[in-house]
């Protein structure tokens, strides 16, 4: 008995602290491919973490201390080995739309989204991403990647003063373009360039057969590995160009400039705000500030990185616990606003590297995070230099793969209506993101209801009438099942006799049984017959003690055809 209690409790550690369902087998193999997967993350991850704090509104050193804490957390409390979490494109282009570049209302916002993501993985809610659907998310992505891609032309022009909202920034941008630094114009087009083909390398050595000699073979992996951390390679190229132009005097493109030496100090995250004239902006007013956002962005947040954790579990064989992620990005968040972190959630583009580099374990996303660390304690001096340009093209080509052109074609061919919710998502996004995805999400919840409301009921005619709903019995359709039969058998002359498959109906509630009890009253007036056929145990049982004028049943539909065809031919020689 003792010895059961002992594996109940150590299997209950297990669900609470995954990482004891591997460190068990743990061995040198798994450490070197954790090693080379995690410091090519982190190659990755620094660069990325600079250009969404942009993409968020804040300095640049936001970005590195959202980018380590994921690494940690989620080694201990995650179900996947391949998942990466830190500030995405996504992630940052939602809080923007919320925390105004102020960064207390960002750690504010980290805080409650943490809260809440923890809250909602121990109350069992993850259920609730069931109602966004596929072709909002593509509605959204698409247009989070054309308006993040647009923002940062203004970069690569190297124009000020362009405004946040989508079209006044498209406006105001070709307004501008006279104004345009050739500087910035011809670094930005060179690292586009760049990034480009070291992109187009990459995808093709990644397709290359592994029959080539060995010396081919190394020189693949070697340019493979240099293309997978081509956003560090340009911008320290970028750097080093811009260091020397500034050295020399020349003052020839627009830089990061100052950024907060060190790193973050952990401390709890300030719940007020004393803005410059000396008021005080209390915790109550920041969290109504935030508004709609502690719903979207917890929400989003929560989607993006599950989806990409089921994603790469079925690639490679293994399962996640939905449940355990949700607290897992919930802990990060919170335990990341100690350390002046934004919102942030999985990476699709992180964690395909991390996978493609062999990791074999969560513990990669260790060498990620003292990676990020390792820039934060030495490097930050050096990141005055960085060009804007050279983060603009990084983040162009980090989110122009989700724009994904075969989207609508694929909805139009397999149901044309699910065009509806994602164009609503997509263009309404581009007035405001947040009410893009509100609106998508209304749309499909109409066209859910509508279809609950109103499915399709075959009437066939077999000497009586059959009728044959394709789904169950709820209150929306009682009404719509009442016209069918008032229309095709009360109110024909004369009335007929009627079957209802029942074989889809796995409930009853009260509105359904009251319309049934009043059907079956019209029917008795009008002297004809209702069988109901097919019914299920539970069901059954709920009628009969609803006690239905009337009621008749039989087990299968042929049965009941047979019963009333014989009762009618019986009426007509009598």
């Amino acid at each position: 008995m003792e010895r059961v209690t002992g594996i109940c409790w150590f299997a209950a550690l297990r669900s609470c602290f995954p990482i004891l369902t591997w460190l068990p087998r743990y061995n040198l193999t798994w450490l070197k491919m954790d090693l080379i997967a995690g410091l090519t993350v982190g190659l990755t991850a620094v660069p990325q973490a600079l250009a969404y704090a942009e993409v968020a509104g804040l300095p640049v050193q936001y970005g590195l201390y959202s980018a380590f804490m994921g690494g940690f957390i989620y080694c201990v409390f995650g179900t996947s080995k391949d998942i990466t979490l830190g500030p995405t494109a996504i992630m940052s282009l939602l809080c923007s739309a919320y925390i105004g570049g102020d960064p207390v209302f960002a750690v504010v916002l980290t805080l409650l989204c943490g809260v809440i993501q923890a809250g909602m993985a121990l109350l069992r809610l993850g259920f609730l991403l069931d109602f966004i659907s596929y072709p909002v998310i593509k509605g959204f992505t698409c247009a989070a990647a054309v308006t993040i891609g647009f923002g940062q032309v203004k970069n690569i022009l190297g124009l000020k003063e362009i405004p946040q909202q989508f079209f006044l920034q498209v406006y105001y941008t070709f307004h501008k373009i006279p104004e345009a630094r050739a500087g910035d114009v011809i670094l930005g087009l060179c690292c586009l360039f760049f990034l480009v083909m070291l992109t187009l390398m990459k995808n093709s050595l990644g397709s290359s057969e592994d029959e080539a000699p060995l010396l081919i073979r190394s020189t693949r992996r070697l340019v493979w590995s240099l293309a997978t951390i081509r956003n560090a390679l340009v911008i320290i190229a970028a750097t080093a160009v811009a260091y020397s132009a500034e050295v020399a005097g020349h003052h020839f493109f627009s830089l990061t400039g100052k950024t907060a030496k060190g790193l973050p100090p952990f401390k709890a995250p300030p719940l007020s705000e004393t803005v410059a004239n000396g008021t005080v902006i209390t915790f109550s007013d920041i969290a109504k500030d935030l508004g709609g956002g502690l719903a979207v962005i917890p929400l989003m947040g929560v989607l993006e990185s599950i989806a990409i954790a089921k994603a790469f579990a079925s690639k490679n064989n293994y399962r996640i616990d939905a449940n355990q992620e949700l607290f897992a990005i919930g802990l990060t968040n919170i335990m990341g606003s100690f350390v002046s972190a934004y919102p942030v959630t999985g990476s699709f583009g992180r964690t395909a590297v991390n996978s493609q580099t062999g990791v074999c374990s969560p513990a990669g996303g260790i060498v990620t995070g003292v990676i990020v660390l390792l820039s934060l304690a030495f490097l930050m001096p050096l990141f005055f230099y960085i060009p804007k340009a050279s983060l603009a093209a990084v983040i162009i080509c980090a989110v122009s793969p989700m724009i994904d052109f075969r989207v609508p074609v694929q909805l139009w061919r397999v149901k044309r209506l699910d065009l509806l919710p994602f164009l609503v998502t997509f263009v309404v996004s581009f007035w405001e993101v947040q009410y893009g995805i509100v609106g998508g999400v209304v749309v499909s919840g109409f066209m859910l209801l509508y279809i609950v409301a109103r499915p399709k009921v075959k009437v066939s005619d077999h000497g009586v009438l059959l009728l044959e709903p394709d789904s169950g019995l709820n209150f929306p359709m009682t009404e719509h099942l009442s016209r069918l039969v008032y229309k095709h058998a009360l109110h024909a002359s004369p009335a007929r006799c009627l079957v209802l498959d029942c074989s889809h109906v796995s409930s009853i509630d009260f509105t359904v049984i009251h319309e049934l009890t009043e059907l079956l009253k019209q029917i008795e007036l009008r002297g004809v017959s209702m069988i109901f056929a097919g019914l299920k145990p539970s069901v059954l049982k709920v009628l009969l003690t609803a006690d239905l004028p009337g009621f008749r049943h039989t087990d299968r539909v042929d049965e009941a055809l047979q019963l009333l065809t014989s009762i009618n031919h019986y009426e007509q020689q009598f």
